[in-house]
């Protein structure tokens, strides 16, 4: 036994001298050097799949790969009070059943932080499996673009997590960037989501925070559903297709200071919900929510309210050259204001004698001519010409015959300034 240590110190010791890398494989743990707290893995390949199952602090040389070789977790976190900070892993499993991750946090282990690593796999980036008082902090996790979308893991797979911090990560090309379940009271805050389905994907998850978080080019920047109590401040959602912001059964919560723009139509990849025409903001049976402040601009279509989204309060918000600013499909009136204080509209036609900043008559961004766009979308050529105002005009001189819809008594006569925030790595 002595003499194959002796081997095998000896085989390292010449690699490094000749500036070549280590490639061994493994059994279930791996070479740490360990001193007092602290572990340290040298500089080589390591092939295989490990456990840490020792509560330190472990750190990787700079030029330590660890590589699942496409099979089964590259990492399983079995313990609590547990530190992995600048590691690289690459190539774990992409077997989605089984859970294949590049780390993955089993259920009693706590207290775990994931620190500035570096994963690239199929599968799924980091798995917390049922843990609690988790920190993912400045991890970048990127999936694989020749594998099918649907067939990538998660970048991020939360499931039944409480009392945890998901700050500061940047994740392209996975499945959905995180993908969280079941879990309370979490924060995730200032990640950077690029080229996937689903930015944030919520589902059955209550009393969290979402914010400064930035979306691009994804099939839709924040999906939430199915939640309620969500605090959803100052996240940007830049050139997504399908959905800026998704809110399907949500209740009781806070949208502020969200900024989206450049949503443009596509495929929702997805039978969940249909429609697909570009919103910046859809709301599907979500009640008792303040949206207030946010800019939703350069969209196809700014906000979409259906399936009995009622009693909600919108107020403060910029809605900026979409091409249509409002749907909504119901039965009722609803006024998109707030104690005297409504939405900006940049194709309002009002006007402001006083000079207080509100327009002097109301706007009403869904009449009979934007239900007659809907049934005739060849009609958008002529959405600005001087016969569509003159009949918009018209109905508003003598409603005869007027649908439900919303209305803005106190329309802005400026945008809202809406602070910005970068999500930074």
């Amino acid at each position: 036994m002595r003499l194959l240590c002796s081997c095998t110190f000896f085989i390292r010791l010449c690699c490094l001298f000749m500036g070549g890398t280590i490639q061994f494989a493994y059994g279930s743990t791996l070479p740490w050097q360990i001193t007092d707290k602290h572990a340290f893995l040298p500089k080589g390949v390591y092939q295989g799949s490990f456990t840490m199952d020792q509560s330190l602090t472990y750190e990787c040389h700079p030029d330590a790969v660890i590589d699942a070789q496409g099979q089964g977790h590259a990492l399983l976190i079995n313990t609590s009070d547990i530190t992995l900070t600048n590691c690289t892993v690459r190539n774990w499993g992409g077997n989605l059943t089984n859970m294949d991750s590049g780390i993955f946090i089993a259920e009693h282990a706590h207290r775990i932080q994931i620190t500035q690593n570096d994963l690239q796999g199929v599968g799924f980036g980091i798995w917390v499996d049922g843990a609690a008082d988790i920190t993912l902090l400045h991890n970048r996790i990127r999936g694989d673009r020749q594998t099918r979308s649907q067939d990538r893991g998660n970048g991020i797979h939360l499931f039944s997590v409480s009392r945890s911090r998901v700050s500061h990560n940047h994740v392209s090309d996975t499945r959905d960037g995180i993908y969280i379940d079941v879990s309370n009271h979490n924060e995730l805050s200032h990640n950077t989501f690029e080229d996937l389905r689903y930015g944030v994907h919520y589902m059955f998850s209550n009393n969290n925070t979402v914010s400064h978080n930035v979306t691009r080019r994804t099939r839709t920047g924040y999906a939430l559903m199915q939640s309620r109590n969500l605090t959803v401040i100052g996240n940007t959602s830049d050139d997504d297709e399908n959905y800026g912001i998704l809110m399907n059964y949500i209740t009781y919560s806070e949208l502020r200071h969200n900024r989206v723009q450049g949503v443009r139509s596509g495929s929702t990849g997805d039978t969940m919900i249909t429609g697909a025409e570009g919103k910046a903001l859809f709301i599907y049976n979500s009640v008792f929510n303040d949206i207030i402040e946010n800019h939703f601009a350069n969209s196809a279509l700014g906000i979409h309210l259906t399936a009995g989204s009622e009693r909600n309060r919108v107020s403060g918000n910029n809605f900026i050259n979409n091409q249509q600013q409002v749907k909504y499909v119901a039965t009722r009136t609803q006024e998109w204001s707030l104690d005297g204080r409504g939405n900006f509209w940049s194709d309002y036609l009002g006007w402001d004698r006083n000079a207080d900043g509100i327009g002097d008559i109301f706007y009403e961004p869904n009449d009979n001519m934007d239900r007659l766009l809907w049934l005739y979308p060849q009609m958008r050529l002529l959405m600005h010409s001087p016969a569509i105002e003159l009949l918009r005009w018209i109905q508003q001189a003598f409603p005869v015959v007027k649908s439900p819809g919303v209305r803005d008594s106190y329309p802005l006569m400026r945008p809202t300034t809406i602070p910005t925030q970068e999500a930074t790595l």
